[in-house]
């Protein structure tokens, strides 16, 4: 007789070719669902960063505008407006002499200081950004003494959902000065 046919035969240890596709497809799933976890928090950390960009350029402008009230509705220039390079805020503390009267304040008026202001800062914003700065008059007549401000910055960025969309953002403050 045979005496390999009455052996029996002995099992295989370890994974079996389907077990080990089942487990390479699982952790497949597993990390695109992180690489697109990845993704999207690196948008939303764009988004993030160009919001807090915004608010510091809003309050750069009020800033600037809180240290030149007497001209304030000389910062009314809506969108297109861009200011003038007036030099003004290159010439602020560049006296020779600590008793020299020469200063920025005798060099620029007020309205050159404002139309420099909004140069400077236009010229700062990022390439995609847009702003706006819209200034009211105050109504004396109805016991308004303040101006209104309203600053908006706009800018477009890829949707989080979709690379091929631009969403528009905005964000916009309204003060009185």
């Amino acid at each position: 007789m045979n005496n390999y046919a009455n052996k029996k035969l002995p099992r295989s240890h370890g994974f079996s070719l389907i077990e080990a596709l089942v487990a390479f497809m699982i952790i497949s799933v597993g990390m695109l669902g992180i690489a697109s976890l990845q993704t999207i928090s690196m948008k939303a950390g764009h988004t993030a960063i160009t919001r807090t960009s915004a608010v510091f350029n809003v309050e750069d402008i009020l800033d600037r505008m809180r240290s030149n009230k007497t001209a304030i509705l000389s910062y009314d220039v809506g969108v297109a407006g861009m200011g003038a390079d007036n030099n003004c805020s290159d010439m602020v503390g560049s006296y020779s002499a600590p008793n020299d009267v020469t200063s920025a304040a005798s060099v620029c008026t007020p309205d050159e200081l404002a139309a420099d202001d909004i140069y400077q800062w236009k010229r700062s914003l990022a390439p995609n950004v847009t702003a706006e700065v819209t200034v009211e008059a105050p109504d004396t007549a109805n016991g308004r003494v303040l101006s209104t401000v309203i600053i908006t910055i706009y800018w477009t960025e890829r949707a989080v959902a979709d690379t091929n969309l631009e969403t528009e953002n905005n964000f916009s403050v309204t003060v009185e000065m």
